[in-house]
């Protein structure tokens, strides 16, 4: 009777443990969500204005001089490397601000003596980065479709390589936070690096066009994948073998997730 008893204790306790992990998980990302709507003016509309700008320059007007890229209209062919931008630079962009905000107004120590563990609390905030990066995207391919004729190639790779990258700088969002010392230090890796990665990664341009050489160095770009894979699931053509590139994706996250979670055990960017 007595191992019949504890044995219903046990799995009440599992349960209420299991309970407590998915509430503590769910509020942070409905916080995350809630944080980036109700200043949507801040968060959403900037990239829409950015998106149709470089659509009207690079696309409308510069596109008519460049006439073809890789076979397709070259404003067609910008299209999903735009919108992979709009999407990479929300879902880094709400992680280490929302983060950092929490560490600099000490309302991490609210999380850090909660329950929840700390792999859900990182999937938390990257949750509401991936969200936020896939609301603009969705929203700048509305306005892509505007401009010219879109049609999905691939919809499975296409959703699976736009949430993969939103997971992967998510991730490196919140790497970037821990770090941070001030919020100048959060603006250090999208201006010396994300931009020029961005610009560089195939975005404009097929890397066809480019000597040997050039080509093997931009294979070390880690958004060349992203976006040529993005491109393949749009429109079907693409630079890289989207299989390589979709493993190396998964490599990179659990890679990253790996390392975040080391960190925070150890109380790296967490304590003072």
């Amino acid at each position: 009777m007595s191992n019949v008893t504890n044995d219903q204790c046990n799995d009440n306790l599992d349960q209420n443990t299991v309970t407590v992990q998915w509430i503590g998980f769910q509020t942070i990302v409905i916080k995350e969500i809630w944080r980036f709507l109700r200043i949507w003016v801040q968060t959403l509309l900037p990239p829409v204005i950015t998106m149709t700008l470089y659509f009207i320059i690079f696309g409308n007007l510069i596109g008519q001089r460049i006439g073809e890229m890789g076979g397709l209209d070259y404003m067609q062919f910008i299209a999903p490397g735009l919108i992979m931008m709009s999407i990479i630079n929300n879902s880094f962009g709400n992680v280490v601000s929302s983060f950092y905000s929490a560490r600099f107004q000490n309302c991490i120590e609210e999380i850090l003596v909660s329950p929840l563990h700390n792999s859900l609390m990182v999937m938390g905030f990257v949750t509401g980065g991936v969200i936020r990066g896939l609301v603009v995207g969705i929203i700048v391919t509305g306005i892509a479709m505007l401009f010219t004729d879109l049609h999905i190639h691939d919809l499975s790779v296409t959703i699976t390589v736009a949430v993969l990258s939103a997971i992967l700088f998510s991730l490196l969002g919140f790497l970037n936070a821990l770090f941070a010392r001030s919020f100048d230090d959060i603006s250090i890796v999208p201006t010396f690096f994300l931009a020029p990665l961005t610009y560089l990664g195939g975005v404009f341009y097929s890397i066809s066009l480019l000597p040997e050489f050039w080509q093997a160095v931009s294979k070390i770009n880690p958004i060349l994948y992203m976006v040529n894979t993005f491109r393949f699931g749009m429109l079907g053509v693409s630079d890289i073998p989207v299989t390589y590139a979709l493993i190396v994706l998964v490599g990179v996250i659990t890679l990253i997730f790996a390392i975040i979670l080391t960190l925070i055990n150890r109380g790296i960017g967490i304590r003072k």
